[in-house]
């Protein structure tokens, strides 16, 4: 940690056993507040702390917990057709299906010589989402000690015509596995706090970049990985931030209707989860247009949660890409070198929202303070009626109730979700937030059941920001369930607390430095945006 430059290391063992209502204990302003110890694993696993000095008011805290323990075996999980017992027979095959489905499955291996069990999937309660069994997956009954002996099996299994996974059994969520759990946590006082807290998603919002890059890029002495973006480009500009964004003050990326967003200020002021409104419109003369949305690619919506005309839902629905044939989509100079090309029409408009032109086709390049508006389908003819010269009212808002517009100087919102932790307690809005997709319930299993790297963010009672990574998908890096997600803010004090990106997107630099541990083969992820500390 020398790198960071002078630094107070505090190092704290703690054997007590791990618990969600331990007293918190104080290290003074700008240190580390947190439970006796974090509540993963059996009580009284290992746990150290280190906690260094940032910057004035900025501390970050590296807390490991347990080790890795051999005794956890790696195991081989099935990929379940559907039968005729299922509900929709026609499915495709999945890790979760109906119990009659997962049987069927049973006795086929068990015919063919391969021992395996049917195992029920449970969902906890959460706040919009009631305990209850999801569906089962299928095991076979035989361990392994490596993931090359499970892979062997699996090349076995395959040969006879079935399809399975190695699995490592510290990743299930809940699992009493010995660790090892990676934290790090980033907690910035605004009583000592006299830089700029903000985000950035680099030169334009199609491009990725990783988190350390875009940490560079911000001169930020810290960058946290930020919200969720399009990765593929079949599901629109990849970098595009999949939710509300904004930076500075600019509006850049309108909401995933009802979903959380995480709101901050450039000093560190008044850090909340939100859950804004946002709507846009163009007016010219005595008529107007709602607008869909902002620097993406019309007709696609990434995460969903658009307007009623977008299919196959206007809900959250995570990691799926809705589509609408007819939209009206704004565009600033943050998006990119040139708008998105295609059919439709596009007008361009200066900084008093003259018309500067308007093209029967959509894609270009928009100058300094220009902003334009494109149209597909049906919406096309409403762009083609306009004149150089006239003057067309771009309104674009992003609203919190009983607060102030949150398109101001110094205000920064980043999308997320779920929300983890309200007033602090536990509420985990994993139905509404679309982390259950109705017909496939493997979807939560793999996403919020099962541990995965983990970022996340919020404020404690004393109104210090906490920005917090987890390391996961490795065998020495077990990560966090959703669930688990939650306990973990409520033990390190944070009394509102929500789920920015995570998985191979979760990453953490200081001084230009990754302090996490990619789950990526590659390596740290390019990412659409990142919280950084300046």
């Amino acid at each position: 940690m020398a790198a960071l430059g002078a630094a107070m290391v505090i190092t704290v063992s703690c054997l007590t056993a791990a618990s969600t209502h331990a007293a918190p204990l104080s290290m003074g302003h700008t240190g580390y507040a947190a439970s006796a110890a974090l509540p993963l694993g059996p009580a009284g696993l290992p746990e150290t702390r280190t906690t260094t000095t940032v910057e004035p008011g900025v501390t970050m805290t590296r807390i490991v917990r347990g080790a890795i323990d051999p005794s956890t075996p790696w195991v081989v999980e099935l990929s379940i057709p559907s039968s005729r017992t299922s509900p929709d027979p026609d499915a495709p095959p999945r890790v979760v299906q109906d119990q009659g489905s997962a049987d069927d499955l049973v006795r086929r291996l068990t015919a063919a010589n391969f021992g395996a069990q049917s195992q029920p999937v449970r969902q906890p309660a959460v706040a919009d989402v009631p305990a209850g069994v999801i569906g089962y997956r299928v095991r076979t009954t035989s361990t392994f000690p490596s993931q090359a002996d499970a892979t062997a099996y699996v090349t076995r299994l395959k040969a006879a015509g079935f399809a399975a996974r190695t699995w490592y059994a510290g990743w299930d969520g809940a699992s009493m596995a010995k660790g090892q759990w990676s934290i790090n946590v980033l907690t910035i006082d605004p009583r000592e706090f006299r830089g700029h807290l903000g985000a950035t998603f680099g030169p334009d919002l199609v491009d990725r970049e990783t988190t350390t890059a875009l940490g560079v890029y911000a001169h930020a002495k810290a960058a946290v990985n930020g919200g969720f973006f399009v990765l593929d480009p079949k599901a629109g500009a990849p970098g595009d931030p999949a939710g509300a964004g904004v930076y500075d003050g600019a509006l850049e990326s309108e909401t995933v209707a009802g979903r959380p967003v995480l709101v901050l200020d450039d000093q560190a002021l008044h850090t909340r989860v939100a859950r804004p409104v946002w709507s846009g419109t163009l007016s010219a003369g005595s008529s107007s247009v709602d607008v869909d949305g902002i620097n993406r690619v019309p007709g696609l919506i990434r995460n969903c949660g658009g307007d009623a005309g977008d299919k196959p839902t206007n809900r959250a629905l995570h990691d799926t890409t809705c589509t609408d044939p007819n939209e009206l989509v704004a565009f600033t100079n943050a998006y990119g070198p040139v708008t998105p090309a295609g059919a439709g029409s596009e007008v361009v408009l200066d900084r008093t929202g003259r018309v500067v032109r308007v093209d029967a086709q959509r894609g270009t390049m928009l100058l300094a303070g220009q902003r334009s508006v494109q149209a597909i389908g049906d919406l096309t003819s409403r762009l083609s009626g306009l004149r150089p010269g006239q003057i067309a009212r771009l309104d674009l808002r992003l609203t919190e109730a009983g607060r102030a517009n949150l398109i101001r100087p110094g205000t920064t919102v980043v999308n997320g979700g779920p929300q983890l932790v309200r007033d602090g307690a536990t509420y985990i809005t994993q139905g509404a937030d679309g982390m259950v997709h109705p017909t496939d319930p493997s979807f939560a299993y793999g996403w919020a059941l099962q541990r995965n790297p983990r970022t996340f963010a919020g404020a404690d009672a004393a109104g210090r920001t906490l920005l917090v990574t987890v390391d996961g998908r490795q065998p020495d890096q077990l990560g966090l369930s959703v669930p688990e997600e939650a306990q973990v803010a409520r033990a390190l004090g944070m009394r509102d607390a929500m789920n920015l990106d995570g998985g191979g997107s979760t990453a953490m630099s200081i001084e230009g430095r990754l302090v996490t541990h990619p789950s990526d083969a590659s390596g740290e992820r390019p990412v659409g945006d990142a919280i950084v500390i300046r």
